[in-house]
Protein backbone atom coordinates (compact mmCIF):
# COMPACT_ATOMS: atom_id res chain seq x y z
CA UNK A 1 0.00 0.00 0.00
CA UNK A 2 1.27 3.41 -0.72
CA UNK A 3 0.39 6.96 0.01
CA UNK A 4 0.26 9.32 -2.76
CA UNK A 5 0.74 13.51 -1.34
CA UNK A 6 0.37 16.46 -3.90
CA UNK A 7 0.86 19.43 -3.47
CA UNK A 8 -1.00 21.75 -6.06
CA UNK A 9 -2.27 25.14 -7.12
CA UNK A 10 -5.62 26.17 -5.85
CA UNK A 11 -7.18 26.83 -8.81
CA UNK A 12 -6.24 23.44 -10.26
CA UNK A 13 -8.18 21.39 -7.68
CA UNK A 14 -10.84 20.93 -9.85
CA UNK A 15 -9.26 19.54 -13.11
CA UNK A 16 -7.08 17.28 -10.61
CA UNK A 17 -10.58 15.67 -9.20
CA UNK A 18 -12.10 15.29 -12.47
CA UNK A 19 -8.94 13.50 -13.82
CA UNK A 20 -8.38 11.43 -10.64
CA UNK A 21 -11.99 9.70 -10.77
CA UNK A 22 -11.88 8.78 -14.52
CA UNK A 23 -9.54 6.42 -13.26
CA UNK A 24 -10.99 2.32 -12.87
CA UNK A 25 -11.47 2.08 -9.13
CA UNK A 26 -9.78 5.53 -7.82
CA UNK A 27 -10.41 5.11 -4.04
CA UNK A 28 -11.03 8.46 -2.98
CA UNK A 29 -8.72 11.19 -1.71
CA UNK A 30 -8.72 14.08 1.58
CA UNK A 31 -7.98 17.33 0.61
CA UNK A 32 -6.68 20.14 2.63
CA UNK A 33 -6.22 24.14 2.35
CA UNK A 34 -2.10 24.29 3.09
CA UNK A 35 0.11 27.33 2.77
CA UNK A 36 4.13 27.26 1.66
CA UNK A 37 6.87 28.25 -0.29
CA UNK A 38 9.62 26.54 -2.56
CA UNK A 39 12.66 27.77 -3.81
CA UNK A 40 11.38 30.21 -6.05
CA UNK A 41 11.61 32.57 -2.50
CA UNK A 42 15.48 33.30 -2.61
CA UNK A 43 15.65 33.93 -6.84
CA UNK A 44 15.35 37.66 -6.69
CA UNK A 45 12.05 38.42 -5.77
CA UNK A 46 13.62 40.96 -2.81
CA UNK A 47 11.21 42.64 -0.32
CA UNK A 48 8.29 43.18 -3.25
CA UNK A 49 7.95 39.26 -4.23
CA UNK A 50 5.42 36.90 -3.05
CA UNK A 51 7.95 35.80 -0.10
CA UNK A 52 8.48 39.12 1.56
CA UNK A 53 9.18 38.68 4.93
CA UNK A 54 6.81 41.47 7.34
CA UNK A 55 7.29 41.72 10.74
CA UNK A 56 9.60 38.47 11.05
CA UNK A 57 6.42 36.62 9.14
CA UNK A 58 6.43 35.17 5.92
CA UNK A 59 3.80 35.54 3.31
CA UNK A 60 3.10 32.16 2.34
CA UNK A 61 1.34 30.85 -0.71
CA UNK A 62 -2.27 29.23 -0.73
CA UNK A 63 -1.51 25.52 -1.86
CA UNK A 64 -4.14 22.67 -1.65
CA UNK A 65 -2.58 19.41 -0.49
CA UNK A 66 -4.14 15.93 -1.59
CA UNK A 67 -3.86 12.90 0.15
CA UNK A 68 -4.37 9.52 -1.47
CA UNK A 69 -4.14 5.83 0.41
CA UNK A 70 -3.94 3.01 -2.40
CA UNK A 71 -2.96 0.01 -3.54
CA UNK A 72 0.64 -0.31 -5.12
CA UNK A 73 -0.22 -1.00 -8.64
CA UNK A 74 -2.23 2.29 -9.07
CA UNK A 75 0.41 4.26 -7.88
CA UNK A 76 2.09 5.56 -11.26
CA UNK A 77 -1.05 6.34 -12.86
CA UNK A 78 -1.93 8.33 -10.12
CA UNK A 79 1.24 10.41 -9.70
CA UNK A 80 1.00 10.40 -13.90
CA UNK A 81 -2.24 11.52 -13.63
CA UNK A 82 -1.93 14.45 -11.01
CA UNK A 83 1.19 15.68 -12.81
CA UNK A 84 -0.57 16.30 -16.09
CA UNK A 85 -3.60 18.11 -14.04
CA UNK A 86 -2.16 19.97 -12.33
CA UNK A 87 0.82 21.00 -14.99
CA UNK A 88 1.09 24.83 -15.95
CA UNK A 89 4.70 24.91 -17.00
CA UNK A 90 4.78 27.76 -14.26
CA UNK A 91 6.84 28.22 -11.05
CA UNK A 92 4.80 26.77 -7.85
CA UNK A 93 3.79 24.38 -9.87
CA UNK A 94 3.71 21.52 -6.76
CA UNK A 95 5.09 18.69 -5.81
CA UNK A 96 3.92 14.95 -5.46
CA UNK A 97 5.06 12.78 -3.06
CA UNK A 98 5.02 8.69 -2.49
CA UNK A 99 5.17 7.40 0.75
CA UNK A 100 4.83 3.06 1.94
CA UNK A 101 1.64 3.02 4.32
CA UNK A 102 2.64 0.72 7.02
CA UNK A 103 -0.88 -0.61 7.87
CA UNK A 104 -4.41 0.45 7.22
CA UNK A 105 -7.84 -0.28 9.19
CA UNK A 106 -10.97 0.63 7.98
CA UNK A 107 -12.94 1.59 11.34
CA UNK A 108 -16.68 0.62 10.16
CA UNK A 109 -15.50 -2.68 9.39
CA UNK A 110 -12.20 -3.01 10.97
CA UNK A 111 -11.19 -4.86 7.60
CA UNK A 112 -6.80 -4.33 7.51
CA UNK A 113 -4.51 -3.90 4.91
CA UNK A 114 -5.71 -3.01 1.59
CA UNK A 115 -9.14 -4.23 2.05
CA UNK A 116 -9.48 -1.10 3.92
CA UNK A 117 -8.92 0.90 1.27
Amino acid sequence: MKEVKAIIQQFKLSSVTRALQEIPGFPGMTVSDCRGFGKEKGKGKGKEGPHRVVEDLIDYIPKVRIEIMLKDEMVDLVVETISKAAHTGNPGDGKVFVYDIEKAVRIKTFEQGEEAL
